[in-house]
C-alpha cells in the first residue's frame, strides 16, 4: 500500500511540474526580434516542427505549408519586400491608425494613407532592415481550398479562416520556447504576397498567412504585460459583469 501511495504522489508531482512548465512557457514566451549571432541546427528547427504539427485545424486538414528560406539571395529579396510592407505599417502609426484595420463598420474600404508615398518614405528598422540575417526564416503558406471559412458572407471583414492556422504558429513558438529559442510571426509580409509567391514559386492555391523567425534571443524577457482577466472575459452579455 505504501508502495502505491508513493506511485500516487510521484504521478501529482509529475502533473505539477509539467503544469509549472506549460504555464511559465506561455507566460514567457514574447515576441523576440533580436538575435544571438549563433546558428540553429537543422535537428533542433525539426523538432520544433515536429511538435508544432500536433495543432488543431478544421477538419483535420493542416492546411499549412512551412518554406525554410536559406539561401541568402532569397532572404535579401524578402527582406526588401518585408520593407516595402513595413513602410506602408509605420505610415499609418505615424498617422495614429491601426494598420490596415477595418472601420467601425467592420469593413476595410481601402487604404488610410498614400501607400504609394509610405513605400517611398524611409521606415528604419533594426528588424527589418536586417531581417535576412536572422537565423531561422520560415513562411507560412495556407492552402486556401482547405479553409472553412463559415464568416464568409457575413458583411464584414472575415477573420474565421486563420483559425486553422494561427494554432500551429503558436505551438511553433512553443516548441522553439522548450529548446531554447525565441521568434515572432510577422504579416508585415504579406502586403507582398505576389512577389513572395513568385520568389518561393507558391501556387496560386496558396496564400501567405505570415512569416516566423526564430533563434536564440539576444536578450532574455520576462512575464509579460497583458490585461487581467476581468477586462476581457465577462458572464452573459458584452457588458455583463466582469468574470474575475
Amino acid at each position: 500500500m505504501r508502495h502505491a501511495n508513493t506511485q500516487v504522489v510521484d504521478q501529482v508531482i509529475d502533473v505539477t511540474l509539467r503544469l509549472v512548465e506549460l504555464t511559465e512557457a506561455m507566460r514567457t514566451t514574447a515576441a523576440v526580434r533580436a538575435f544571438a549571432p549563433e546558428p540553429v541546427h537543422d535537428d533542433v528547427l525539426r523538432r520544433v516542427l515536429d511538435e508544432a504539427r500536433f495543432a488543431p485545424s478544421g477538419g483535420n486538414r493542416q492546411p499549412w505549408r512551412v518554406v525554410v528560406v536559406e539561401r541568402p539571395e532569397l532572404r535579401a529579396a524578402i527582406r526588401d519586400a518585408y520593407r516595402l510592407g513595413w513602410s506602408e505599417y509605420v505610415a499609418h502609426v505615424v498617422s495614429g491608425l491601426v494598420p490596415f484595420a477595418p472601420g467601425a463598420d467592420g469593413r476595410w474600404d481601402g487604404p488610410a494613407v498614400d501607400l504609394e508615398q509610405a513605400r517611398a518614405t524611409p521606415a528604419p528598422d533594426e528588424f527589418a532592415d536586417h531581417l535576412d540575417s536572422v537565423p531561422i526564416m520560415l513562411m507560412l503558406l495556407a492552402h486556401l481550398p482547405s479553409l472553412a471559412v463559415t464568416d464568409n458572407g457575413l458583411g464584414r471583414q472575415s477573420i474565421v479562416g486563420g483559425a486553422s492556422v494561427y494554432p500551429f504558429v503558436q505551438n511553433l513558438l512553443l516548441a522553439a520556447r522548450a529548446e531554447g529559442l525565441g521568434g515572432v510571426m510577422t504579416t508585415v509580409i504579406c502586403r507582398q504576397e505576389a512577389e513572395v509567391k513568385r520568389l518561393l514559386g507558391v501556387p496560386a492555391q496558396f496564400a501567405v498567412a505570415g512569416m516566423v523567425v526564430l533563434g536564440r534571443p539576444a536578450r532574455q524577457v520576462g512575464r509579460l504585460r497583458r490585461r487581467e482577466v476581468g477586462e476581457f472575459a465577462f458572464r452573459d452579455a458584452f457588458d455583463g459583469a466582469p468574470f474575475a
